[in-house]
């Protein structure tokens, strides 16, 4: 079987790569701000062998590790930032961690460590048998704010790739061609001027009535956008008190859509709306990008390579123990899991999946940075079964699963299906042929346009 010694060797380091996501679960970070990962992952690829490069493309928590030389260049697209809000025991109930205000809620610590054990158990594969090719694995922050890999792409960082694999936990073991939204973000900070609300009304400029009119323009921009165009926000700071006319008020949105086309026309309309909100309300508005991504482009020549491969790998078993503890949690969230398992045509009853690895098409109003990298070099972007079924994403449902052996038995299957997918393309480079032609069917003559403007830098 081609990667059975990478399978092997996986197995050798299963502590280590155990150990190494229990540490990020338990130290879980805001994005950008990736230290105690940062340092662990570093160092931990460095005693590996790996040539190891810190703040790769000017992202100061980003690592570059290489092993091997000449093509085919494989990369390996690591995360390891955490959520707000998300601390969570590993427990069938919501169990906050006092203290800690972060928590893998989309299992980010399984992420990073599963590419880890896919390169290691790669590395070995190449090494014991002289095959040829460079391993690169990277740890991209920032994810969970939808700018890391943009402002990798911009420093160089994924310059020389042939082809790259990008693994998430979930609930089944798949293999996507579907197709996730591109996004742009961006605060709107309006500037007025402050005056009693009572006695001297007159005088002021509310800020805040610059952010609401303009929430109200962007609410009639919905009716005249493509049906596929997501526009969401949040206020982030609405004035102090009723009776001082606030002079400082700011909204933080999300535009999304299926390409970044039409992402960047509509955020430019949504910008005249904030200008026009501005001038109604005798206010200034300033606008803070904060990042964009592109949609997901999938591969489907190098989706069918990883659900071959996931399907040459045994899955483990799960035990009683991790099967109730996975039904206690859809307990929680019975109609989400009820919907998960009509969506994939799975029995009444079922709790965990264990099951083939499926090639899959199921597009998502989620974004995720990975679309970037898809933009530059043919990529591969699969999940396997870490979560119960009723588990929603960015949830403590997620984050407790993250933690748990179900979690663990997730990430290593997928470790085992990326050292395998990598092993194959290796012996087989007709497939990185074949994977290449269709990504430029793809662009059909487009170039990738970083979404980073210039002079950004790392949003604090």
């Amino acid at each position: 079987m081609v990667g059975k010694i990478a399978i092997e060797e996986i197995e050798r380091k299963r502590e280590a790569i155990d150990e190494l996501s229990r540490f990020i679960w338990n130290n879980p970070e805001a994005g950008f701000k990736e230290y105690k990962a940062h340092e662990k992952v570093a160092a931990f690829m460095e005693a590996e062998g790996f040539q190891v490069e810190r703040g790769v493309g000017g992202v100061p928590t980003a690592i570059k590790a290489v092993y091997g030389s000449g093509h085919p260049v494989i990369g390996f697209m690591g995360e390891f930032d955490a959520l707000p809000g998300l601390s969570q025991r590993v427990s069938v109930d919501k169990e906050e961690i006092e203290g800690q205000p972060y928590g893998h809620g989309c299992g980010h610590n399984l992420l990073c460590a599963a590419h880890v054990g896919g390169v290691l158990g790669l590395k070995e594969e190449m090494k014991r048998r002289s095959l040829p090719g460079t391993i690169v694995f990277y740890a991209c922050p920032g994810e969970e704010l939808l700018t890391g890999k943009p402002l990798m792409a911009k420093g160089g960082a994924f310059e020389g790739l042939d082809v790259a694999v990008n693994f998430h936990p979930n609930k089944i073991n798949e293999a996507t061609t579907g197709v996730s939204t591109a996004v742009n973000s961006a605060r709107f900070k309006f500037t007025g001027k402050a005056s009693h609300a009572a006695n001297a009304p007159e005088n002021g400029r509310s800020a805040l009535d610059g952010v609401e009119l303009m929430n109200v323009g962007a609410n009639y921009l919905r009716e005249h956008v493509p049906s596929d165009v997501r526009i969401h926000y949040t206020i982030t700071n609405g004035g102090i008190v009723p009776n001082i006319v606030p002079d400082k008020a700011e909204v933080w949105y999300y535009i999304r859509a299926f390409s970044r086309e039409v992402v960047e026309d509509v955020y430019e309309r949504l910008i005249r709306v904030a200008k026009g909100a501005a001038m109604m309300t005798d206010t200034q508005v300033d606008v803070e990008f904060q990042g964009g991504c592109y949609n997901t482009q999938n591969n489907k020549i190098l989706a069918n390579v990883v659900a071959e491969a996931m399907n040459e790998i045994p899955q483990e078993p799960w035990t009683k123990e991790e099967l109730a503890f996975a039904a206690a949690l859809d307990e929680k969230t019975a109609d989400s899991a009820r919907a998960t398992v009509k969506k994939y045509g799975l029995e009444a009853d079922t709790h965990l999946y264990s099951g083939p690895g499926k090639v899959t098409c199921f597009n998502s109003y989620g974004s995720t940075d990975i679309g970037d990298v898809m933009h530059l070099v043919p990529t591969a972007y699969f999940f396997t079964a870490c979560t119960n079924m009723g588990a929603p994403a960015h949830s403590w449902q997620f984050a407790s699963c993250a933690g748990s052996s179900i979690g663990e038995k997730g990430m290593i299957f997928a470790a085992k299906t990326m050292a395998v997918y990598g092993a194959k393309l290796i012996e087989n480079p007709e497939l990185i042929a074949l994977a290449k032609a269709e990504f430029d069917r793809q662009m059909e003559g487009r170039v990738y346009k970083n979404p980073v403007p210039d002079g950004m830098g790392v949003p604090k």
